[in-house]
């Protein structure tokens, strides 16, 4: 269990209750060979509701694999590249709360993958004009040149979801959405 990660022990502790919850009860799904059933050899869900959880976590785990293999050419992790893009987008410099809040993964140390990319010369702080007891953080020349290089390759980026025509990509997107904003 120690290779698998901050998401990864959140998977298999979330997949182990969920299969101890089932093992139980009657089967409320079909037999497949293919799709979530094969995937964590599991046949039966305590309902539609569990499965589609259990898929959205394994799914989105399969997803972070892929990105973090395409990301190895550069030696850059998914969160770093996510940094790198919050700073090319803003306007202005940002502190690394503000990062922080526009992140996708929120739980992340900030700070020290700021520290890292500082010492890869991915980024460079400047003191706060505001308060100058603060540091701002901005994309260096070198983190520009990564982003440009990983740009002109996020064909490879969507062959992960291009199994899914537009229209499936985009009903997609509304139910996850949908999901999110019914919590």
């Amino acid at each position: 269990m120690a290779r698998l990660g901050k998401f990864g022990v959140w998977s298999w502790f979330f997949l182990n209750i969920f299969k101890s919850a089932t093992s139980n009860s009657k089967p409320q799904t079909p037999n497949c060979s293919m799709g979530i059933e094969k995937d964590i050899q599991q046949q039966t869900f305590r309902n539609e509701f569990q499965k589609a959880s259990v898929n959205i976590i394994f799914s989105a785990n399969w997803l972070n694999e892929k990105i973090k293999t395409f990301l190895e050419a550069e030696d850059i992790t998914p969160q770093q590249y996510n940094i790198l893009r919050i700073l090319k987008g803003s306007k202005a410099p940002l502190s690394t709360l503000q990062i922080r809040e526009r992140m996708l993964d929120k739980i992340s140390d900030t700070s020290r993958i700021v520290e890292r990319m500082l010492k890869k010369g991915m980024v460079e702080k400047q003191i706060c004009s505001a308060d100058k007891r603060l540091a701002d953080v901005v994309i260096s020349k070198r983190g520009i040149s990564i982003l440009e290089k990983l740009d002109k390759k996020n064909d490879q980026l969507d062959h992960f979801t291009q199994a899914l025509s537009v229209e499936e990509a985009a009903a997609l997107n509304r139910l996850l959405d949908k999901m999110r904003e019914h919590c």
